[in-house]
C-alpha cells in the first residue's frame, strides 16, 4: 500500500500553500488520512488566518504597483499617512474612516492603484444620524467612491440634532473597508518604516512585493 511521504506532504502545504483537501487530492488520499498524517508527524498547522487566505488564494485579494514613479511614490505616501491618522490597525481588516470625499477618495486611489485590491472586496460603512434622508447619502458615497451600493453595509443610525451635528457631518462619514489581515500588516509595516527613516522615503516602498513586508523582522529586514 502506498504511503504518504513526510516531506512531500510538508511542501505542498507549506512552501505550495496547498489545503489538506488539495493535497489529499494531488496523492490520491482521503481527506482524513492526510489529516491524521499531519497531526501524527508534527507537520504544523497554519493559524486560522492564514487558513482562510489559503482557502480563497485562488480569489483576486490585492497585487501591489511595483518600480512606483514619483507621483506614484507620493500617493503612496499620502495613503499610508491617511491611514496612520484616521485607520484602525486593530484586527484583520483595513478601516478608514473620515467625512472629506476627497480623503477618501485619496484613499481609495491608494487602495486601487498602489495595493491593487480587489473592487468586489470593499465595503462601506456609513454612519448617520436619524433625521438624514440615508438613501440620498448612500447615493452621494457611491458616487465618491465609485463603490455599488450593494457593497455597503446596513448603516449605524444614531439620534442627532440637527442643529448642531449636521453642521458638522451634512453626509455623516463613512468608513472604507478592505477585510485582508495582510494588507493591513503591510500597510502598517509601511507606517513603522517611513516614521523609522524619519520621513526619508524607504528604498522598498518604491516598490514592494507584499510577501516580502508583510512579515518583517526586528530590525526592519525581511524574513
Amino acid at each position: 500500500m502506498q504511503k504518504l511521504d513526510f516531506d512531500r506532504v510538508k511542501n505542498l502545504y507549506w512552501d505550495e500553500n496547498c489545503s489538506v483537501k488539495e493535497i489529499a487530492g494531488k496523492l490520491g488520499f482521503s481527506f482524513w488520512s492526510v489529516y491524521s498524517f499531519m497531526n501524527t508527524n508534527n507537520i504544523h498547522r497554519r493559524a486560522p488566518s492564514e487558513v482562510n487566505y489559503a482557502t480563497n488564494k485562488y480569489k483576486p485579494q490585492f497585487k501591489f504597483k511595483q518600480n512606483l514613479n514619483i507621483p506614484e511614490q507620493e500617493l503612496k505616501i499620502a495613503g499610508i499617512m491617511l491611514y496612520w491618522a484616521e485607520g484602525t490597525l486593530r484586527n484583520s481588516t483595513v478601516d478608514f474612516a473620515n467625512s472629506n470625499p476627497q480623503m477618501i477618495k485619496i484613499f481609495l486611489k491608494f487602495l486601487r492603484e498602489i495595493c491593487g485590491v480587489n473592487e468586489e472586496r470593499l465595503r462601506v460603512y456609513l454612519y448617520a444620524y436619524s433625521y438624514h434622508q440615508i438613501e440620498k447619502i448612500k447615493l452621494y458615497w457611491s458616487k465618491v467612491t465609485n463603490v455599488p451600493l450593494n457593497q455597503f453595509t446596513k448603516p449605524y443610525i444614531r439620534n442627532g440634532n440637527p442643529n448642531l451635528s449636521q453642521r458638522k457631518l451634512p453626509y455623516g462619514l463613512i468608513h472604507i473597508r478592505y477585510n485582508d489581515k495582510r494588507l493591513l500588516g503591510t500597510i502598517k509595516f509601511w507606517i513603522d518604516e517611513y516614521l523609522n527613516n524619519n520621513g526619508q522615503v524607504p528604498k522598498w516602498l518604491k516598490g514592494t512585493d507584499c510577501r516580502k513586508c508583510s512579515v518583517p523582522s526586528k530590525d526592519g529586514m525581511e524574513k
